[in-house]
């Protein structure tokens, strides 16, 4: 690791231990560019204000590419991929106008309903834009893709979105979302599908073998693509529960409750880094930071030093793939800058 470099992360309150557990050989993979797949950017002083204003640890209200691009750039960070935040179709245009002038920002994920009868002429709008790369859609905003599968619209305008090839990102993963993204690549084999935040979930005991088996069956789709985000993330300990408004009520002897936990550190998660690799492979992860939505449980140099720590015990070729490659391949953004890699 550079000089310069490891003083940036060293200076940082969660990085200072990461960095010096870090294994020598992680100096062969540092100078990789990375491409950070998933951020959010919003600006709550607008007159309208903002639907999503950041997580809890980010005060403010306000992310924009040059607040990001101050924390990114020194961590090798040279290129960046908005997901869109906000249901409201008009902020589809305030994110292409926000990242228009910023080198840095290579595309954005944005927002639009396919079973809106509109979706074809909103999409044809923005997708004249070659910053726009796709739209999100899942468990978020009350959209259910799960329950869209078998709706003829929404898998025609999916085709449609394939058309103009351009991503479909699914959010907030549990059991039923990744068998619709299965679904989806069925009816539409050639529309690219990324599924956001894949670490952040945590089977039950119960689920973990239906889990497994429709990550089996996701390895079959060379279509889907798993972003390796949200890696440390708030995890109840084993045996407490989640209390129910009902239980709260509940006259019965109440199970034992515990807030969520924060572990940072890759010995707690590279367990499950692993399992997925085994199911995706290295030619279908990505990265992000998930900035600001992470601050205050991840940090982005955190989040840097944990996957650059992960990727150092595999080649430089498996390295380049996650930090850069693939977002080439799933999001086909085109260079803006010169320090942006490309595929020769």
């Amino acid at each position: 690791m550079t000089c310069s470099r490891r003083k940036f992360l060293a200076g940082t309150t969660a990085t200072a231990f990461a960095a010096a557990a870090a294994p020598a050989c992680a100096a062969t993979i540092d100078d990789i560019p990375i491409i950070d797949c998933h951020i959010h950017l919003f600006d709550a002083n607008r007159p309208q204000g903002a639907p999503y204003k950041g997580g809890r640890g980010f005060a403010g209200g306000v992310a924009l590419p040059s607040m990001y691009a101050k924390i990114a750039k020194p961590l090798g960070i040279v290129g960046v991929i908005e997901v869109d935040a906000s249901p409201w179709l008009e902020d589809n245009l305030w994110v292409l106008e926000t990242i228009q002038p910023e080198p840095i920002m290579v595309g954005t994920v944005g927002n639009l309903r396919p079973e809106k009868p509109e979706f074809g002429e909103y999409l044809e709008r923005f997708a004249r834009n070659p910053l726009y790369r796709g739209i999100r859609y899942g468990n978020l905003w009350t959209y259910d893709l799960p329950k869209q599968t078998d709706n003829v619209l929404v898998i025609d305008n999916l085709k449609l979105l394939a058309q103009h090839d351009l991503v479909l990102e699914t959010a907030n993963q549990n059991i039923a979302l990744l068998q619709a993204a299965v679904r989806v690549n069925d009816k539409v084999p050639e529309l690219r599908i990324v599924l956001d935040h894949l670490p952040a979930f945590d089977p039950s005991p119960e689920n973990q073998a239906e889990f497994e088996a429709i990550l089996k069956e996701i390895s079959q789709r060379k279509n889907i693509w798993a972003k390796l985000s949200q890696i440390v993330h708030p995890v109840r300990p084993p045996g407490s529960v989640r209390p129910t408004p009902a239980a709260e009520q509940s006259s019965q002897p109440r199970l034992p409750t515990a807030p969520p936990v924060i572990v940072r550190g890759l010995a707690a998660h590279r367990e499950r880094l692993d399992m997925l690799m085994t199911y995706f492979g290295e030619d279908r992860v990505v990265f992000g930071s998930d900035w600001p939505n992470a601050v205050g449980v991840s940090e982005v140099p955190d989040t840097v030093v944990l996957v650059r720590e992960y990727f150092s015990g595999k080649s430089r070729a498996a390295a380049e793939k996650y930090f850069w490659k693939n977002s080439v391949a799933a999001y086909k953004w085109i260079k803006r800058a010169p320090e942006q890699p490309g595929l020769s």
